[in-house]
């Protein structure tokens, strides 16, 4: 009968690359879902970009009419939307 002998330090080191197989992969699945996230979020804002332009296409004959009616009512309203804008900036 051989007795092998196990020696502590060998339990420590598979223990040790249980530990660190364990943070590899859960690292890998932090960085899959941080990767996801960050497409899902510049795929939104692709798409309230595209939706910005769009009512940005919608609102030029708006505005050109308005100018060219009543300019001083346009340009007074231009200012309330950027003395707004700038307050709220400014918090």
């Amino acid at each position: 009968m051989t007795s092998q002998k196990t020696y502590p330090y060998e339990d420590a080191t598979d223990r040790a690359r249980g530990v660190a197989d364990v943070t590899s992969d859960r690292l890998k699945d932090a960085g899959d879902k941080a990767q996801q996230m960050a497409y899902d979020m510049a795929e939104q804002t692709r798409q309230y970009g595209q939706k910005a332009q769009d009512a940005a296409r919608q609102f030029k004959p708006f505005l050109e009419r308005s100018m060219k009616d009543q300019p001083m009512a346009t340009l007074a309203g231009a200012a309330l939307i950027g003395f707004v804008l700038g307050a709220l900036w400014k918090k």
